[in-house]
């Protein structure tokens, strides 16, 4: 325990000789009387200072002390036994002890003297303390001062103690704290022979910062929210618990969270009570619900009376193994995992099952779109456009679809493109242009230079005629059976057709270049338009048709529950056999793969008109069916 200079004066003892510090930056020695034990004198020129001397300065200046610093000898006469190295400029309590604590069994004299004479040290602290095992303090003294930045040295006065020298380099204020506080947790309760606590635990927190100080303390309880700190947390429920803890010091710095596990069980009666297992599945799903690539397995178990021992997992029949991590499955295929759980009182839990399915991921696509343009329009002998030229832009892409086309016109920046660009002020012009697909490829830019001169004769302004149709074989209901064939049509009396393009859904348009089979089963629509050589493009027309499922595998498990669910809604609408082995569930197909949700309620708006056209359905009914697939999830 720290003591006021002045008291320790009052009981200095032969071989105690202390320096007492003054209100500035000295201190004089005080010279002990003789009391059978040969004390080493100060030296020349030092002033001694009565004890009455200590002013209330002195006093304060004790109480304001910022850091201790601590040397120590024993029976050596070569080095004292330890000694800091390096201290913070600011006031300071020097703790000196030389007794048999420290290693002095002989009960030999030291010194802790300061230096003020040697050039090129500080001078401005006098301290001269003199410390002897056998002295009325047991050898132990402390002196406060104030030091300054800078080198203080010091050294052991008694002859042939020379080589008792050393250097305290001191620093200007405190370094910066980068140190986290340490937090110790302790758990207090009466435990059974398993180590559970009986009836209830509490657990203390405590936490030290040698640096700034603790400025907080949280602690989070089975993993919620960290809260305050205030009292210890008393654990009166049965069960398993985790609390996590962690402290925060006044520079900022955060301990990394400790934690401790505590098991409370009932104070009366057995517990016969299994504990309760969950498992669940994650991974990323393809539209059949399979994971794919990997599916991991999460356990957890739950026990309130003796608390949950062990946890165990068996995967497709290899043998029950201990759960410690999730469970990660990675073989293509179907899998199961059984479980169970094991409480400290040995009650096992029934087996529960989880079954999934795994699938091997798709090639990822990392080639961007391939992107041409054409320039249409009348041109002169220098091949510059006469009037105006319009700029068609096409995409494809084999892996994923288009998902978006762009262009720059003479670095106006970038611009989505959707019609043909027009391009009608004379001068000269470049085009840049670039595509996206739906894997986030984006084309290398190209670019098309374009020269716009003024005409004599009046240019062509009319649009080709465009015209779209659908041919193949039909139900009922006017969906085509397995393929659809798709012809686009274009005439231009006065420059001529140039080119004809087509898109479906939200992807880009692309060339036409002949009629082709759709044979994806769903709802599809079509978009078209043509341009002339002269640049001008015609309104872009839609064409809408379904095409069903192959005749083969029309309903192999057919959906037969009582009303038509779409995906999260229910329609309330019967869900009848159509009359070819299929029901209305069926040929809504909200489980199939739907390029987006508009597509999706376009294709059930056909089906319900349809059905409703046959009489299968009411008006009403068919407005049920529109209404679910518009607020149901499917395609989104």
């Amino acid at each position: 325990m720290r003591q006021k200079l002045s008291r320790l004066l009052a009981g200095v003892a032969v071989g105690a000789l202390v320096a007492l510090p003054l209100a500035s930056t000295g201190a004089a020695a005080v010279e002990p009387k003789d009391e059978g034990v040969t004390a080493w004198s100060p030296p020349a020129g030092s002033a001694p200072k009565a004890p009455e001397a200590a002013t209330a300065a002195d006093g304060a200046a004790a109480e304001v002390a910022g850091q201790v610093l601590t040397w120590t000898a024993s029976a050596s006469v070569t080095q004292y036994a330890s000694a800091p190295a390096t201290a913070t400029a600011g006031p300071t309590t020097i703790v000196f002890e030389n007794s048999t604590a420290t290693g002095n069994n002989i009960a030999m004299s030291h010194t802790l003297t300061f230096d003020t004479s040697t050039p090129g040290y500080n001078h401005d602290v006098t301290l001269d303390i003199l410390a002897n095992p056998l002295d009325s303090n047991g050898g132990r003294y402390e002196a406060e001062v104030e030091l300054t930045p800078g080198t203080y040295r010091y050294f052991c006065a008694i002859p042939g103690h020379g080589t008792m020298v050393g250097e305290l380099v001191v620093t200007d204020g405190p370094g910066e704290d980068t140190t986290a506080p340490v937090v110790t947790a302790q758990v207090a309760g009466q435990q059974d022979g398993d180590g559970a606590y009986i009836g209830s635990a509490t657990v203390s927190l405590a936490a030290e910062d040698d640096a700034s100080g603790v400025a907080s303390v949280e602690y989070a309880l089975d993993g919620g929210d960290y809260v305050p700190y205030g009292e210890p947390v008393v654990l009166d429920e049965p069960g398993t618990y985790t609390l996590t803890h962690r402290a925060t010091d006044n520079a900022g710095n955060v301990s990394e969270p400790g934690s401790v596990e505590v098991t409370v069980v009932s104070a009366d009666g057995e517990d016969t009570t299994a504990p309760t297992v969950t498992a669940e599945v994650t991974g990323d799903l393809d539209e059949d619900g399979a994971y794919v690539g990997t599916a991991t397995v999460n356990l957890s178990a739950l026990d309130a009376g003796s608390g949950v021992a062990s946890v165990e997992y068996d995967l497709d029949g290899a043998g029950y193994a201990a759960y410690t991590d999730p469970v990660v499955v990675d073989a293509p295929g179907e899998h199961t995992v059984t479980y169970r759980a094991t409480d400290n009182a040995g009650n096992v839990s029934q087996e529960g099952s989880a079954t999934f399915t795994v699938v091997e991921p798709s090639q990822e696509d990392t080639t961007p779109p391939t992107v041409t343009a054409h320039v249409m329009g009348e041109q002169d002998g220098d091949g510059a456009y006469v009037g105006s030229a319009t700029v068609h832009l096409m995409a494809e892409d084999e892996a994923s679809e288009v998902t978006s086309v762009e262009y720059d016109l003479d670095g106006a920046g970038w611009t989505d493109y959707g019609d043909p660009v027009l391009v009608d002020v004379t001068g000269s012009h470049t085009l840049t242009y670039r595509a996206t697909d739906a894997a986030g490829n984006t084309s290398e830019p190209g670019s098309v230079d374009v020269v716009v001169v003024g005409g004599a004769d009046p240019p062509d302004v009319t649009p080709p005629i465009a015209s779209a149709q659908v041919d193949g074989d039909q139900d009922d209901y006017g969906v085509y059976l397995e393929v659809a064939t798709v012809s686009i049509s274009a005439r231009d009396d006065e420059s001529g057709v140039a080119f004809v393009e087509y898109a479906f859904g939200d992807t880009a348009f692309r060339e036409y270049t002949g009629p082709f089979d759709v044979t994806d089963p769903g709802a599809h629509a079509l978009a078209y338009r043509a341009t002339d050589n002269a640049g001008n493009v015609t309104r872009t027309g839609t064409l809408r048709f379904s095409v069903s499922r192959s005749t083969i595998d029309a309903c192999p498990v057919s959906d037969e529950r009582p009303t038509v669910i779409i995906g999260n809604k229910d329609s309330k609408v019967a869900n009848v056999d159509t009359g070819n082995g299929c029901t209305i569930a069926d040929l809504v197909d909200a489980d199939g793969a739907w390029i987006s949700h508009s597509a999706f309620v376009l294709h059930v708006t056909q089906v319900a008109d349809q059905l409703d056209d046959v009489d299968l359905i009411t008006p009403q009914e068919a407005t049920k069916l529109i209404r679910a697939a518009r607020q149901s999830d499917v395609g989104r």
